[in-house]
């Protein structure tokens, strides 16, 4: 059935339980690879900037190929895109069990693994907010949430795992873990809304298309809807209708921001660990930092995701997103002076909870960029442009650790990038008020000449009628002056 708008209830709660599990099962697990870094290193005995490519090729996958997600959700079903990204994940986490290289591991932990989370991930996130809209924020924090929950559970798990089984035991279990993406597609049930653009009916109102190729394609429709979808007409206009938005100056100021913030981000989550290893800190208590940030993680989510949807910040969604990110980039700054466990365990309450806060609204802002329609095409370009930062920014920050043989240009090449992508986006704002005050005095200035214009004319008008009379008054005297 085809509803007016979003329920903000009832079986939206379910998709915001599966995209919760989705969000564990692929982020989390991302964040955990870390983990393993040491023991690939040990194992392999390869350098930082060859075993970070392990990390940086799953993130660049899973966003590189965020576009195909949510193609198959579009043209197939969202519940056929998560169940096949969940086997497809789960198939590269068991054959990296028997990598005996680090080639190998390129190729099914970050090539397979990414591409079944990209077919995931999307998709998942675009079904709450096709589900939601007075309470969307604070469904996309709880549902967000799994990655910093999972996080918090997983980290010391997987280390856990490594003890007892080795690495590759643990990616094993990770593997039969992973398939639980299969359940979550299941509850993704769709939803038809009033306000989708991009159907075939609205396609065939279109003036351009010929009143017989219509008639050739209702008929198609009735008996079978795959003949209708792979017309090549049809197609097309499908496809820019749903990447229209890509014109939108909101969208390609985002988009650029997102370069920059997604550089930053992604190296900290790779060499954390191995960097609270290095100034001292056992193998535990380095495990934990990652669980303190995973669940203060949650904090972000749940709290930012609830007060953005109240009435006194819902239209500062903008600044409360900026506000984090740049939040997130002073903490990348001052990490490197923070050596021992004691310091670093505020710098993981503090960076956790603001990536907690920004990874909630980066939907939510693209839904206020796009509209709910375009709501899925347009989080499959945003996390596509994760995919060339997540891919560059770790091997990049491990190659200056093994030039410089510190962290302190790494993290402070993160901290300048998020704080650039928060800067940004700060200018674009106060340009686009500047130009809008601008045309508002501009449209305040033409409707008060144009009120003093016709003021003008009835005043002349009102002057023209006295004067008349005036002028029959004085020749009706002057004649009865003369009779008489």
């Amino acid at each position: 059935a085809r509803h007016a708008g979003p329920p903000d209830g009832g079986w939206g709660w379910m998709i915001v339980a599966g995209c919760f599990l989705v969000t564990i099962c692929t982020r989390a697990v991302t964040r955990c690879i870390s983990i393993f870094f040491v023991e690939f290193q040990a194992y392999f005995g390869q350098d930082y900037a060859r075993t970070a490519w392990i990390h940086s090729i799953v993130d660049c996958a899973t966003m590189l190929c965020a576009p195909v997600g949510s193609l198959i959700s579009n043209h197939v079903s969202c519940q056929v895109g998560i169940m096949l990204g969940g086997l497809l994940a789960s198939t590269g986490l068991i054959l990296s069990s028997f990598a005996a290289t680090l080639e190998h591991l390129y190729l099914s932990l970050g090539v397979l693994t990414g591409l079944g989370f990209a077919l995931c991930y999307s998709p998942a996130i675009a079904m709450v907010g096709k589900y939601f809209n007075k309470r969307k924020a604070l469904a996309y924090g709880i549902a967000m949430s799994g990655s910093g929950i999972g996080t918090f559970i997983l980290a010391p798990v997987v280390q856990l795992l490594i003890e007892q089984f080795s690495w590759r035991g643990a990616l094993l279990i990770l593997g039969g873990f992973v398939l639980n993406l299969c359940v979550c597609g299941a509850l993704m049930r769709p939803i038809s809304l009033k306000e989708d653009r991009k159907t075939v009916p609205e396609f065939l109102e279109q003036d351009h298309v010929p009143e017989t190729e219509k008639q050739d394609l209702k008929q198609m429709s009735i008996c079978s809807p795959l003949i209708e979808v792979w017309s090549r007409e049809c197609l097309c206009y499908c496809s820019w209708k749903e990447y229209d938005f890509l014109l939108m100056p909101g969208f390609m100021v985002l988009a650029v921001s997102v370069l920059f913030m997604a550089y930053g981000c992604s190296p900290l989550f790779v060499y954390l660990v191995p960097y609270a290893l290095s100034v001292g800190v056992s193998h535990h208590q380095a495990a934990f930092l990652m669980s303190i940030l995973g669940v203060i993680d949650i904090i972000g989510n749940i709290t930012f995701g609830w007060l953005t949807d109240r009435r006194c910040l819902k239209k500062h969604r903008y600044f409360c997103y900026l506000f984090a990110v740049g939040m997130d980039g002073l903490c990348c700054l001052f990490l490197p002076v923070l050596q021992n466990f004691p310091l670093l365990v505020p710098f993981s309450f503090t960076f956790g909870y603001f990536d907690g806060a920004y990874v909630t609204l980066i939907p939510v802002m693209t839904a206020d960029v796009v509209g709910t329609s375009s709501l899925s095409s347009a989080l499959g370009v945003v996390y596509f442009l994760h995919a060339i930062p997540y891919l560059v920014s770790p091997p990049v920050a491990g190659w200056l650790v093994d030039t410089t043989g510190s962290y302190t240009a790494s993290f402070l090449l993160c901290g300048f990038s998020m704080i650039f992508s928060s800067t940004l986006l700060c200018f674009a704002r106060l340009a686009k008020t500047i130009k809008r005050t601008h045309l508002q005095s501009l449209t305040s200035d033409t409707d008060m000449k144009q009120h003093m214009w016709t003021n003008g004319e009835i005043a002349y008008s009102v002057t023209a009628e006295l004067d008349q009379k005036d002028v029959e008054f004085l020749a009706v005297d002057a004649n009865s002056c003369s009779n008489r």
